[in-house]
C-alpha cells in the first residue's frame, strides 16, 4: 500500500456538463416536450404550431415524439434547428410543405372548381378522389402501385440531410412505426432517423405498402402510438408535454355515409393509444398527489394540449388528401393563432401545472 504522503497529487478534473435541462433553465428557458400527431394534410396544422413556438424565444424544444404527418413535421423541426437554429427550422418546414403543394400540383386528386367555390377544403366532388376511393378499397397498394412509388420520399431526402440530423439533432426525437407482423408499436430514436423510418412513420396501408427496416414491415405508427408518449416520460429531462392535436376526440353527431363512418373509426383508433397513456398519467398523477408512493420514484407529467378540435371537426376525410397550397396555408396559420393563444394563455404554467383536465378530456 502507497504512502499517502507519497501519492502523486491527482489531476483535476472537469466537473461533468449540467444536464441540458439545467442549463437551458439557468438561461431563462422554460423546456419542454412536443408530441406530435399525424393526420395526412391536416399535419399543416402541426407546421402552424410549431412556426409558433419556434418565435417565442423563452420556450426550447427537449424531446419530440410523433407520428405520421407529425414524423415530418419532427425531423424538419430537428434538422432545420441543427443547421440554422429557429429561423432554420422555420424555413425547413415551410419549404417541406411547399415542396409538397407543388407536388400535388400533378396529382389528379385536386379540389374541384365547385370545391373551391364553397371553400370547403374538400375532394368530394372530385370524380378522381371518388375513383381512387372505391379502388383503394378493392384493391392494395400492391396492386395499385407495384412499383411503389412515393413521391414523399425524394421531398424528404431533399429536405433533410439524415445522416446530419442523427449526429446533430438538439432534440430527442421518438418517431412511432406500427411493427406489421409483430403488432407492436416501434420507436425510432434520434440514432435511428433516417427517410425510411420517417416514411414507415406515415405508411397508410390502404395507400402504400409495408415500409421494410431490417427485414420488419412497418404501417402507421398512428395504430399504436398517435404520438407515443412513453419516451418522453422515461428518456427526456423536461416534465412537461404538449400535444398537439391533429384529430378530433369528440363528435356530437353519430356519422352516418360510409365515408364518414370510416373516417370516425380511424379517429378513434388512432386516439385510442395516446387516450390509454394519459390514463396511466392520470392514475401515477392520483397516486403522487395522494402521498401513496415514493415521490421520488415517480416522476409527476405535467399535459398541455394545442388544437382547434370545432375547426378540425368541420373538415371532411378527404381533406386529408388535399395539399393544395391554400388549403395547406389556412391550416398553417390556424395552427399558428391556436399557438399564440394558448402560450398567451398557458406560458406561466409552463414547468408549474397541467393546463389540461385530463379526467374530462381523455378518461
Amino acid at each position: 500500500m502507497h504512502d499517502t504522503m507519497t501519492m502523486e497529487k491527482p489531476e483535476r478534473t472537469k466537473a461533468p456538463p449540467a444536464p441540458q435541462g439545467a442549463r437551458r433553465a439557468a438561461a431563462g428557458l422554460k423546456s419542454v416536450n412536443l408530441a406530435l400527431q399525424g393526420g395526412g394534410a391536416h399535419g399543416a396544422f402541426g407546421w402552424g404550431v410549431l412556426d409558433r413556438l419556434l418565435e417565442d424565444e423563452r420556450i426550447a424544444f427537449d424531446g419530440v415524439s410523433a407520428t405520421s404527418a407529425g414524423a415530418m413535421n419532427a425531423a424538419l423541426l430537428a434538422y432545420g434547428l441543427a443547421v440554422g437554429g429557429r429561423d432554420g427550422a422555420k424555413s425547413a418546414l415551410a419549404n417541406f410543405w411547399r415542396k409538397i403543394a407543388s407536388l400535388s400540383l400533378f396529382s389528379p386528386l385536386q379540389p374541384t372548381l365547385f370545391d373551391r367555390i364553397l371553400h370547403n377544403h374538400s375532394l368530394e366532388m372530385s370524380p378522381a378522389f371518388m375513383m381512387f376511393d372505391i379502388m383503394s378499397r378493392i384493391y392494395s397498394p400492391y396492386e395499385l402501385n407495384p412499383f411503389n412509388h412515393n413521391p414523399l420520399r425524394k421531398a424528404l431526402e431533399d429536405a433533410v440531410d439524415f445522416e446530419r440530423l442523427r449526429k446533430e439533432s438538439p432534440v430527442r426525437l421518438f418517431l412511432s412505426a406500427t411493427n406489421v407482423r409483430q403488432g407492436k408499436v416501434r420507436v425510432f430514436k434520434t440514432s435511428e432517423i433516417t427517410a425510411d423510418a420517417v416514411l414507415a412513420s406515415a405508411c397508410l396501408p390502404f395507400l402504400f405498402q409495408a415500409v421494410e427496416i431490417e427485414g420488419e414491415p412497418y404501417w402507421d405508427g398512428g395504430y399504436m402510438g398517435n404520438p407515443a408518449l412513453f419516451p418522453l416520460i422515461y428518456e427526456c429531462d423536461s416534465r412537461d408535454i404538449i400535444v398537439i392535436h391533429i384529430n378530433p376526440i369528440m363528435r356530437s353527431e353519430t356519422p352516418k355515409s360510409a365515408r364518414d363512418i370510416l373516417n370516425r373509426i380511424n379517429e378513434i383508433s388512432f386516439n385510442s393509444s395516446l387516450m390509454r397513456e394519459m390514463r396511466a398519467i392520470s392514475f401515477v398523477t392520483r397516486l403522487i398527489d395522494d402521498q401513496a408512493v415514493d415521490v421520488g420514484s415517480m416522476k409527476r407529467m405535467l399535459i398541455h394540449s394545442i388544437e382547434a378540435e370545432e375547426f378540425m371537426r368541420k373538415l371532411g376525410v378527404s381533406s386529408k388528401l388535399n395539399s393544395d397550397w391554400e388549403f395547406l396555408t389556412h391550416l398553417r396559420d390556424v395552427g399558428r393563432v391556436s399557438a399564440a393563444k394558448w402560450i398567451e394563455e398557458n406560458y406561466d404554467d409552463i414547468g408549474t401545472r397541467s393546463t389540461v383536465d385530463i379526467a374530462a378530456k381523455y378518461l
